[in-house]
């Protein structure tokens, strides 16, 4: 699925995106307010004892599953500490938590200083729909200073990896799928889109059943906090990003008691419905897209791309989208480089400055014919593996969000909203406003307008806002603060590129970061960081 309003920004994958650009190139004691606790009954009425305080069967991490993404299995962490994974039953339907269950996959690496450990840090990296099993070992070197008085704990929720994946339809439907036009140009265009996205709908609900119903925020929510009770804390401790910054804030709406120390980093706006977030993410991408081309203006002569002007190089780069929407070009094996592909791959190397290089290659190689980089990139977004299959990182992440949002926007609804989403972006404008349809044949009804995450009662929350942020734009992280209530939210901003604070490098970040997390000691909301 191309970047989208229901398509949730999520963190960008670096070590995936970074192995597949690569090949192309080469050709128990615990201290502090976490405490150890006898688990309680808070999760919900009614939840059976036998939920509550089950044990997790720890054991050496097998190899990522075709869902989470396929691979190598984690390998130890400096000082040769090993990942360890175990699942944890959950109700499928929290109305009914003695019926059904579920299970919960989950992985840890236990803390360097037992004597002073504090609990357990439990990481979402965003989506929705990424695998914490698999992101938590690929991101694990930026964490090792919290590991040192914390177990680092990640897990796949529902609906995501290992964890009951949605699956919408198999590789091949996907490569099909992913290379359509998603701004399509007339009414036959519009059906094409339409009727594909109804398929890819029944393939869902065929796959999953009832399960579609229950894969929604709320309900891993209502997990998280099994999930702290049989990890034996008595408060969450925990590191939202991106997606996991909205999974944090309405958990603290719903167990504001339970609330630890907890960082939001790289905010979605808690306000902001579908249309409005769409919006704001056509204007984040844009502004990333900018900022891109503002750079390659600074370095002259060498800069790959034609142009002296941040529009002059942007005019080439929707010159070639243009170009790309009447004709596509060689891409990789057999497989050829489309509008819609090339549009994700940029939108992919925008989520972090580190990417920017990749970007300025693969748009200047598809220029001359060559869209394998900018196929690479893509495909980094959809979760696709070289081997051609897929995780299902895009399935889930529709599903949640169609679970999640009420709004269905017709054709005609979405065509209607086309010149707002132009104006705010003329390299995304279109793709994000298409979006909007996404969610038009689901067959399940979603939830709420938009999450409520006031928390009044709940322990300080450090919410940090990128002001190059392109998929979470910096005003949603002033949005959560205010939102989550006075004495609760606390704002941070770093002025920099990129989607998220803390794995930027930048010091003045990691520091606050670590600083409340590790000690307690909350800065000053305002802070400014650059």
């Amino acid at each position: 699925m191309p970047i989208s309003a229901t398509a949730r920004p999520r963190t960008a994958r670096r070590a995936a995106l970074l192995a597949v650009t690569a090949v192309l190139l080469a050709a128990g004691c615990s201290d502090g307010d976490g405490g150890t606790a006898t688990p309680s009954r808070q999760s919900g009425t009614g939840v059976p004892p036998s939920l509550l305080t089950q044990k997790p069967a720890w054991a050496p991490c097998p190899p990522p599953s075709p869902a989470e993404g396929g691979g190598d299995a984690p390998s130890p962490l400096p000082g040769g500490t090993a990942w360890e994974c175990a699942f944890v039953e959950t109700p499928l339907d929290w109305s009914r938590p003695e019926g059904e269950t579920i299970e919960l996959a989950l992985i840890r690496a236990r803390a360097r200083d037992s004597s002073r450990r504090i609990g357990s840090l439990v990481f979402n990296f965003g989506g929705p729909g990424g695998s914490g099993v698999t992101g938590l070992p690929g991101f694990a070197e930026k964490f090792e200073a919290l590991r040192g008085r914390y177990d680092l704990v990640s897990f796949d929720p529902r609906g995501v990896g290992r964890s009951d994946p949605v699956e919408c339809a198999t590789d091949k439907e996907l490569d099909a799928y992913y290379a359509l036009d998603f701004s399509p140009d007339d009414q036959a265009e519009e059906r094409v889109l339409s009727d594909a996205q109804k398929k890819y709908a029944a393939g869902c609900e065929k796959d999953a059943g009832g399960a579609l119903a229950h894969v929604g925020t709320e309900s891993a929510a209502r997990d998280l906090d099994l999930v702290r009770q049989v990890l034996g804390d008595r408060k969450l401790h925990y590191f939202g990003i991106s997606y996991g910054t909205e999974l944090g804030g309405v958990y603290a709406h719903l167990f504001p008691k339970n609330v630890g120390r907890a960082v939001f980093d790289a905010v979605v706006d808690p306000d902001a419905g579908v249309e409005d977030g769409a919006l704001g993410q056509a204007k984040g991408f844009q502004l990333a897209l900018d900022n891109f081309a503002q750079d390659c203006v600074d370095r002259g002569d060498e800069c790959a791309l034609p142009g002296g002007s941040v529009a002059e190089i942007e005019a080439g780069i929707t010159r070639l989208l243009t170009a790309l929407d009447k004709k596509p070009i060689a891409g990789i094996g057999e497989r050829r480089l489309t509008q819609t592909q090339a549009t994700n791959g940029i939108a992919q190397a925008l989520y972090s400055k580190e990417f920017w290089p990749y970007l300025e290659q693969g748009l200047d190689a598809a220029d001359g014919g060559d869209g394998a980089l900018l196929l690479a990139l893509s495909d980094s977004m959809n979760g696709r593996g070289q081997n051609g299959s897929y995780s299902n990182i895009q399935a889930a992440n529709t599903a949640i969000n169609c679970v999640d949002f009420k709004e269905r926007y017709t054709l005609g609804q979405t065509r209607e909203r086309l010149a707002a989403f132009r104006e705010a972006s003329p390299v995304f404008g279109d793709f994000m406003g298409w979006s909007l349809a996404n969610c038009s044949h689901w067959p399940v009804p979603g939830r709420w307008d938009h999450p409520d995450v006031s928390a009044p009662g709940a322990a300080p929350v450090l919410v940090i806002g990128t002001t190059g942020d392109p998929a979470t734009p910096f005003e949603g992280a002033r949005a959560m603060a205010k939102a989550l209530g006075k004495g609760v939210g606390v704002e941070l901003t770093f002025e920099g590129e990129g989607h998220g604070a803390y794995n930027s490098g930048n010091a003045c970040v990691k520091k606050a970061v670590d600083g409340y997390l590790l000690d307690g000691k909350v800065p000053a909301s305002g802070t400014v960081c650059r």
